[in-house]
């Protein structure tokens, strides 16, 4: 039985002024696929995962999303759409002086009407849900803490929860390990992957550490400048064939040392 792809692009061109930031991007993307975007900064990674939610309208192309065009949709169809898709964002976007377990529930403002204040606000059902999405991401014994006194990987396992408790098909993540270290980086990447098996949702994570993708995502594409210049298995590729990416012509010192490949990992 063929699946229809969870995200289609076609032909995807965006431009800022003089600035060609997607140049006739075209992926489909399966359900429950892990697909890395992998690029220098300014390739377009933000970009078009920006399209996928409809944070951005694209010049000409077209994107689809669960079988529903993004560009066109509007209003109540936009929000149904959006809700569909959870994003992970670099910074976490988590409100500091709220706890976690407030901040998780936020994720389900979609599904209720007006603003919610303190946790009360919500329903007992949606409670529960964001208690156990907490203990899921490892943070059960922190649900009444401010979020601003976690620490940057408690808070992008908040955050994470958050994009859950909508109940997504799709989960998109923006550099979501850019302001962590290694470690922290290593086990939100492994959470996000466990968690996503777990509910059988396409992953899109865009990231700069090469080893990381390779080691995690079942797909890479790579970006140089708006074009796809790489779209393989994770486990086919080799060290020359991630270096390209991020060569720009006649410059070679734009790639990232060898030394951060660990390509062994490749098929982990």
């Amino acid at each position: 039985m063929h699946h229809p792809a969870a995200i289609q692009l076609d032909s995807l061109t965006k431009r800022y002024g003089d600035t060609v930031a997607l140049d006739d991007v075209t992926l489909d993307i399966a359900p429950g696929e892990r697909t890395v975007l992998l690029g220098l900064s300014g390739s377009g990674k933000s970009t078009l995962l920006r399209h996928l939610n409809g944070l951005e309208q694209p010049d000409s192309g077209s994107v689809s999303v669960l079988g529903a065009p993004v560009a066109t949709a509007r209003g109540r169809e936009l929000r149904q759409l959006r809700s569909r898709v959870g994003f992970i964002f670099q910074q976490f976007e988590l409100v500091g002086p709220r706890t976690a377990l407030e901040n998780v529930l936020t994720g389900a403002l979609s599904e209720l009407r007006g603003p919610r204040l303190g946790l009360l606000a919500y329903p007992k059902a949606l409670r529960v849900r964001a208690a156990e999405l907490l203990a899921e991401v490892g943070l059960e014994e922190r649900a009444f803490q401010r979020a601003d006194t976690l620490s940057g990987g408690q808070q992008q396992r908040v955050a994470i929860a958050r994009a859950l408790m909508q109940q997504p098909e799709i989960l998109l993540a923006d550099e979501p390990v850019a302001s962590l270290d290694p470690e922290s980086s290593q086990q939100i990447m492994a959470l996000i992957r466990e968690l996503a098996e777990r509910r059988g949702l396409a992953v899109v994570c865009s990231l700069h550490q090469v080893e990381l993708a390779l080691g995690w995502g079942s797909r890479v594409v790579g970006l140089r400048a708006g074009k796809v210049v790489l779209d393989a298995p994770a486990h086919s590729l080799d060290e020359s064939a991630v270096m390209a990416i991020y060569q720009r012509a006649g410059d070679d010192s734009v790639a990232p040392p060898a030394r951060q490949l660990d390509l062994n990992g490749a098929a982990a």
